[in-house]
């Protein structure tokens, strides 16, 4: 019998544990006024250093890359999602130490670009991290990939709070030795967790009940840091206190381990069905693969190039491939269809948005008065929302689509959402944060979850790695052009005083009127994406769902 250890349970609760401090680019606004005085920022240069910390956490191309090149092989020293996790474990290391090197003075303080590189190699780790966990599950997990990918993608929203929790019961109130955490604790949880974490391939309709335990698992550490986080904006708890709920945290983070082996134990049972199909060519050939290929459905996406159509209608070429899908792309051939390239502008309209949304909002909060308490508060309570929306989209969207609505209309209805969001943070009234944070929060963190699921199944899982996160440069991009063009450009023009402070709401207000009417025009290219697609989501990717049932 398989050992407990090598079962895609014990990798799936490794990849959560894993993930629950992959998120280290989350805490920003922790750290982000430490960083601007000991450097002598103004508002302009930070969030150019923040823009570089989008671009490393979200252009993760080359993990992507490097993913595909160490599971093609099933062999062999460097084979296996270790080595992804390994690079990213040292470009956390590296980046985060000399970023807290140059804030505490153990060097020279950096030139802005020197800072930006720092700053890009801590983020990018995260990268990493995501993808060998995201693509992993999503092998493994092949019936449910919306919720295997909105539990990964929700934990990584949820850690955040939890390194910010780390951030209370270790070293409250100094945000420099917070930087020398974020440095090695991801770092350390990856390498030791990371020869754990394996592509199993197997799928089963009975996986669900257990995917469903870990669903459970994060709503309740979101639960349990949301009143954590409320009584400490509330109360001012001893030490004592927040070692004890810090302590309870932990408890409820081993929890994963617990359903790994009630699953583990049910492997033994007879099941509904487990399937191998992604690796036996020979059996998808009898399936309704085949069957659908010979209608020539495929072709329902339509108004792509010829070679993007040529990829899908070969089902020789995508049959013989093993752990593919039936609809095989690589990122070229992603690239020549118009569906990725409405992916891709409503991802910098919905994503670029969201994360410029973060990356200020301890300053937009100081601008309107908001307490130092109420501000971290605001950031911790952010991963509380991003979690929401990154597990609840993936859930949710797996529901509706066994129900035969199609997944991106779930963007559709988000990224409509996210512009009452914008409308409500430019407005100004008393606690619009807390309100406005919620609603984008949520919004932001669905695109997440439900972006690469649709990748996976419009483009197929084999590249998948490398197409979601080429999707996925499109945030940073928004985020440059939000964060500091938009944003930090009026911000400074409105500031006054020798500090380069800005007061009250003309400081935000028109920064996000315009990112709201940028969210609405994600949502109508989504919109555009919904209609296209949905003829493929009702003839094959329910077609592939109705094996499981």
């Amino acid at each position: 019998m398989e050992s407990f250890l090598h079962t895609k349970w014990v990798s799936t609760a490794a990849s959560i544990w894993i993930q629950c401090t992959g998120g280290a680019s989350y805490t920003f606004g922790i750290y982000s006024s430490i960083l601007k005085s000991s450097q002598s920022y103004d508002q302009s240069t930070l969030d150019t250093v923040s823009v570089f910390k989008d671009i490393g956490a979200n252009v993760g191309i080359l993990s992507g890359l490097l993913y595909s090149a160490v599971t093609a092989r099933r062999s062999g020293l460097l084979s296996g999602p270790w080595v992804v996790h390994f690079a990213g474990a040292f470009q956390c290391f590296v980046g985060y130490f000399f970023i807290w090197a140059s804030v505490a003075g153990l060097i020279e303080r950096p030139p802005v670009p020197v800072m930006c590189l720092f700053m890009l190699m801590a983020a990018h780790a995260q990268t990493f991290f995501n993808t060998a966990n995201v693509v992993s599950g999503v092998e493994n997990f092949h019936y449910f990939g919306g919720t295997i990918v909105g539990i990964m993608k929700g934990f990584l929203g949820l850690s955040g709070a939890i390194l910010i929790q780390v951030y209370s019961t270790v070293c409250q109130g100094d945000p420099a030795t917070f930087i020398l955490i974020l440095a090695v604790t991801p770092t350390l949880i990856s390498l030791l967790l990371m020869p754990l974490v394996k592509i199993h391939g197997t799928s089963s309709v009975d996986d669900k009940k257990h995917l469903n335990g870990f669903s459970y698992i994060a709503m309740m550490v979101a639960a349990y840091l949301m009143v954590i986080i409320i009584l400490e904006n509330i109360f001012v708890l001893p030490s004592w206190a927040r070692i004890v709920t810090f302590v309870f945290l932990l408890a409820l983070l081993a929890s994963p381990l617990r359903i790994a082996a009630k699953a583990h134990g049910d492997s033994g049972l007879p099941s509904l069905g487990t399937s191998r199909l992604m690796y036996d060519p020979e059996t998808m050939s009898r399936t309704k693969y085949g069957e659908v290929e010979e209608q020539g459905e495929y072709h329902e996406i339509c108004g792509e190039p010829d070679h993007a159509k040529s990829v899908a209608s070969s089902s020789d070429e995508n049959l013989s491939d093993d752990r593919d899908d039936d609809v095989v792309f690589d990122v070229v051939g992603a690239m020549l269809t118009v569906n990725f390239w409405l992916l891709f502008i409503a991802m910098i309209c919905g994503m670029g948005s969201g994360l410029a949304t973060i990356n200020n909002i301890s300053q937009i909060g100081e601008s309107l008065g908001y307490s130092a308490v109420e501000r971290s508060s605001l950031v911790a309570l952010w991963s509380i929302w991003n979690f929401l929306g990154r597990f609840g989209a993936g859930f949710l969207s797996d529901i509706l689509l066994h129900k035969g609505w199609a997944r991106p209309l779930f963007m559709v209805i988000t990224l409509a959402t996210l512009t009452l969001g914008h409308l409500i943070v430019a407005s100004g009234f008393p606690g619009n944060l807390y309100i406005g944070s919620i609603v984008v929060g949520i919004c932001y963190g669905s695109q997440w979850s439900l972006m690469p699921t649709i990748t996976a199944e419009i483009f197929g899982i084999r590249h998948m790695g490398t197409i979601f996160n080429t999707i996925a440069i499109a945030s940073p991009i928004g985020s440059y052009i939000f964060s500091v063009r938009i944003i930090g450009y009026i911000y400074d023009k409105m500031a006054t005083g020798e500090d380069k402070s800005c007061y009250g709401t003309r400081c935000f207000m028109l920064s996000f009127f315009i990112m709201a009417s940028v969210a609405f025009l994600g949502f109508l290219v989504a919109f555009v994406l919904f209609i296209r697609t949905r003829k493929f989501y009702g003839r094959i990717v329910l077609q592939r769902l109705g094996r499981s049932s």
